[in-house]
């Protein structure tokens, strides 16, 4: 049903039919007053006409008015209104402007307004008002188009799309501000939904949701690099935000401190977990969710990007009965999924296998598994050190970020456990003398040391649209190749890698045994770039050799190789 001409007021029309007095009618009024209630409403409360008869009333006045309508669409109301009409009116007592007729504002209401909330509206538009009884439908399409134009674009979106149905597990409801209201309306469940939905589809691994003055960009990370995605209508900003927060039961009226949660969605039947962490910036928070699908992850040593020799190696020192094999890179670089392929190799009934992480991302059966609290003193060093009192065989600490958590760790590798860890450091090399620096002792790090790895993700050039081209020889130069040292590849970017030319990932590897040799010069303290000399005349592969390898099978492109390994 379109809008319709109101004649008579609803105190007016029912005292017309006989069904309420004069005085309950004036007493209503003064409960609206200081209620904020429908008239309606309060008639119903205080037993003065039933619910059925009231509406009874408002469907026969509605259809009785059906042919004196003046605008049946929303889409047919002018865009310029809201300029005459503030958006907060419109949401406060669910009016909205349809148009100037000799001088007077129309105005549309799924409701009767009493005389005190018309009086507001003359007096906040400058105007005198005439109201039209509509439905709460065309009163939500209208605000859509005069307060959301940017909606129809999202709509057009939702139109094409192949729309999944999302599941939220273990949602909690809460009370929302004004503006964060939208939070709970379809459209915006519908867009956060779609948001999560096509992150997935195109198999991303973060979405970005950032504000800025004029902007709320949406930007999605596939394959470690970040794309835009869309523009989502400023004025929706809170109400996305705060219903991420909800999705997430994070505290929606706290905006002034980061906060972090977890989403856990159901999608085609398969659930999908959701790392959140808000950011308080000038212009508002920015979200950025971790998507965590255990299902599209590969945990499988041999597919992960190691060359033949350096998985051998590399086996050989996870199947020690003790001793430290440390993983480092930057971060996003791959490391925790090369640790947990080790460990879920390892798995077995046999063995005892803790891990302390921060966050724990993945959780697998027959694992222990602690995320750490620091603000509960539940800190790497104090629960490594409760580790060691539960009879472990293997224990994974998440990172090394302290001297106390290095001297746990390295003492429990010592003590007839094997120890697997992270450092952030450039390369196998330095990452032995970083723990020099940190404090801990030569001897003990020779002797506890049995491998360090370095790592870092290339984008995998995609198989559909793959084709041979000339490097720029700049390109070649700076890798410190000649022009006719091989033939290399590149994408040329089709529907299948979204345009990109890449499609997946897989990591570079720079494997580094502790051998004899090496115990003696870490002891000897000598510098980082003695232990890599020693390291490549021992066979050592450095990340760029691997990646220029990996450059020349037509796996990953120089411009990648160049990009991980500078």
């Amino acid at each position: 049903m379109g809008a319709v001409r109101l004649k008579l007021r609803l105190g007016e029309l029912l005292i017309k039919r006989g069904l309420v007095s004069l005085e309950q009618i004036e007493e209503a009024l003064k409960v609206q007053a200081t209620t904020g209630k429908r008239l309606g409403d309060i008639l119903v409360e205080r037993g003065y006409i039933t619910r059925e008869a009231l509406e009874k009333v408002l469907e026969e006045y509605k259809a009785s008015a059906e042919a004196e309508g003046v605008i049946s669409k929303a889409d047919e109301v002018d865009p310029s209104m809201a300029k005459l009409f503030p958006e907060k009116l419109a949401r406060m007592f669910k009016v909205v402007p349809l148009k100037m007729e000799n001088g007077t504002l129309l105005v549309a209401s799924p409701d009767v307004l009493d005389i005190s909330t018309l009086d507001y509206i003359r007096f906040a538009t400058g105007h005198n008002v005439k109201v039209i009884l509509t439905t709460e439908a065309f009163v939500e399409g209208v605000i859509d188009r005069l307060y959301s134009p940017q909606l129809d674009i999202l709509k057009d979106v939702f139109e094409e799309a192949e729309m999944e149905s999302v599941e939220v597990l273990h949602e909690e409801e809460q009370e929302l501000a004004f503006g964060e209201d939208l939070a709970h309306e379809a459209p915006v469940i519908r867009l956060v939904n779609y948001i999560i939905a096509d992150a997935l589809s195109k198999r991303a691994s973060d979405i970005h949701m950032e504000p800025y003055e004029r902007r709320f960009r949406i930007r999605f990370r596939v394959d470690g690099v970040l794309y835009d995605q869309m523009d989502v209508p400023l004025r929706l900003k809170e109400a996305v935000v705060a219903r991420v927060k909800i999705m997430s039961n994070l505290d929606i009226m706290e905006r002034r401190v980061p906060q972090d949660g977890r989403i856990k969605v159901r999608i085609k039947g398969k659930e999908v977990d959701l790392r959140v962490s808000t950011v308080p910036t000038v212009f508002g928070e920015k979200v950025v969710m971790r998507l965590l699908e255990k299902s599209g992850l590969v945990f499988d040593l041999t597919r992960l990007g190691f060359e033949e020799e350096q998985l051998k190696v590399f086996i050989e020192a996870t199947e020690r009965p003790y001793g430290m094999v440390l993983i480092t890179g930057p971060t996003g670089s791959g490391k925790t999924t090369t640790l947990y392929s080790a460990l879920i190799r390892l798995n077995s009934p046999e063995v005892n296998i803790m891990t302390v992480e921060d966050p724990v991302e993945y959780n697998f059966e027959g694992i222990n598994q602690v995320q750490i609290k620091e603000d509960i003193g539940l800190t790497f060093a104090s629960t490594l050190r409760a580790f060691l009192r539960q009879d472990p065989d293997i224990i994974l600490v998440g990172e090394i970020r302290d001297m106390e958590t290095a001297d746990i760790a390295i003492k429990a590798a010592l003590t007839g456990h094997l120890v697997f860890s992270t450092l952030h450091t450039n390369d196998a090399p330095s990452t032995v003398t970083r723990l020099v620096d940190m404090g801990v002792e030569p001897f003990l790090v020779a002797s506890s040391l049995n491998m360090v790895v370095a790592q870092r993700l290339v984008r995998k050039i995609c198989a559909n649209c793959r084709r041979e081209y000339k490097p720029p020889p700049s390109l070649l130069e700076r890798l410190g190749l000649e022009e006719d040292q091989g033939i290399f590849y590149k994408g040329e970017g089709c529907t299948a890698c979204n345009e990109t030319g890449y499609k997946g990932r897989l990591a570079l590897y720079e494997v580094m045994p502790m051998s004899k040799r090496i115990m003696t010069l870490v002891v000897e303290r000598v510098t980082a770039d003695h232990i890599r000399r020693v390291a490549l005349e021992e066979g050592m592969a450095t990340l760029r050799e691997v990646g220029l390898r990996k450059a020349r099978e037509g796996v990953t492109t120089l411009e990648e190789v160049m990009r991980v390994t500078t």
